[in-house]
């Protein structure tokens, strides 16, 4: 889904119709299957909300064999605000840096023994990571070449089935309706990530396919009132389609949503999701990846990082301590943007992090119609 590449709708009609031939399944529309043997008999959703985004299947490859660097070997190829994001499982860390996935969009690897997919989709700026362990079926993705509301579809390989990043769910093939586990992941800045995280590996640039890296296809794209590639509806007006929000999954129709304006001025944020007591930290250094063609040009737009605040079975509240870090108001520790203690009485210890996801506003609202938008602890926007 190069922003230089030809876009262009598919001409599709919903499955269903009356089909006259000797075969029972009803006809696949055209301009969808090249290349899948995918079954389109089996849908969540209208067949004709799919669009391809100019690549074909595969075009955009998947990086299946990922190679990975020290945290010194990637300071020869990464600045201090480049966006990376951070997966953490069973002890093991690693750092995919956005440069390489905005040119791959899906990596998979195995992280502490968990075989898993971390896949951005550069059209709504969503990073999302998932087990490939589905029902102990393993799976591994690649790109479809199709959008659906302006997001990223991907496909297994083992059934052909066709999934939807920002809800982790099949929609079209033999596994409709099942969901991926999703991971709880987070993008930090270069300079915090390597600083967290110093026996980290890290994605390296050694992928196998010749790309421009540190550069981006997306240029100028992320300007918050401009229009989003094949979004077929109306986005909703309660904030600009392109502005960015930390996206906190709530049920299969409903979110709640903090714009990165108002975290910029306000967090850490305290505040209940669904009844669980949660705080949001903020990474201000953390630079656009769909801004100057160069992305160590561009401008910064910042990062979330969501914890649970209930700790030993106690509730805490935080503040701003400066430089990056944060003070718990019940024992005074010093707290640190991957949610570790570092000075105090819970030092060391380690906050539990909530699975949640920085994306442009219209694509939150486009998947999940009731986002409640909270421009504060105690203030919010519930959709109309």
């Amino acid at each position: 889904m190069l922003a230089g590449a030809l876009l262009v709708p598919l001409a599709l009609v919903a499955c269903g119709g009356d089909n006259s031939g000797e075969d029972d399944r009803p006809a696949t529309p055209p301009g969808l299957s090249a290349g899948f043997s995918t079954d389109f008999s089996k849908h969540s959703v209208p067949l004709d909300q799919f669009a391809g985004g100019g690549p074909p299947k595969d075009g955009i490859p998947a990086i299946d064999d990922p190679k990975f660097v020290s945290v010194p070997g990637a300071d020869g190829f990464l600045v201090d605000k480049d966006p990376v994001a951070v997966l953490e499982i069973g002890g093991a860390t690693r750092i995919y840096p956005i440069q390489i996935l905005v040119w791959h969009e899906i990596v998979n690897d195995t992280v502490g023994g968990e075989p898993v997919a971390v896949t951005y989709c550069p059209l709504c700026s969503s990073t999302v990571a998932f087990s490939r362990d589905v029902e102990g079926q393993l799976l591994d993705f690649g790109t479809t070449g199709r959008v659906r509301k302006s997001d990223l579809v991907m496909y297994d390989r083992q059934t052909e089935s066709w999934w939807q990043q920002l809800t982790a769910e099949a929609v079209v093939g033999e596994l409709t309706g099942t969901e991926l586990k999703v991971l709880p992941s987070g993008i930090l800045s270069w300079g915090e990530a390597r600083k967290l995280h110093p026996g980290a590996e890290v994605l390296s640039r050694d992928t196998g396919t010749d790309r421009d890296y540190g550069s981006t296809p997306y240029r100028g794209y992320d300007q918050p009132d401009s229009t989003p590639f094949l979004l077929d509806e109306e986005a909703d007006p309660r904030l600009p389609p392109k502005a960015r929000v930390t996206t906190i999954r709530t049920g299969a129709d409903s979110a709640v949503v903090y714009p990165l304006e108002t975290l910029k001025r306000q967090a850490p944020v305290n505040d209940e999701v669904d009844g669980r007591p949660v705080v949001i930290f903020f990474d201000s250094n953390v630079a656009s990846p769909l801004d100057q063609p160069q992305i160590s040009s561009s401008r910064e737009v910042g990062s979330s990082a969501v914890f649970s605040r209930k700790l030993n079975g106690r509730v805490l509240d935080f503040s701003a301590a400066g430089r990056g870090l944060v003070r718990d108001r019940q024992t005074g520790t010093t707290w640190d943007l991957s949610g570790r203690g570092t000075k105090g009485p819970l030092e060391g210890e380690q906050l539990k992090r909530v699975a949640a996801d920085d994306q442009f506003w219209f694509a939150v609202a486009a998947f999940y119609t009731d986002a409640d938008i909270r421009t504060g602890a105690s203030e919010s926007t519930q959709a109309p």
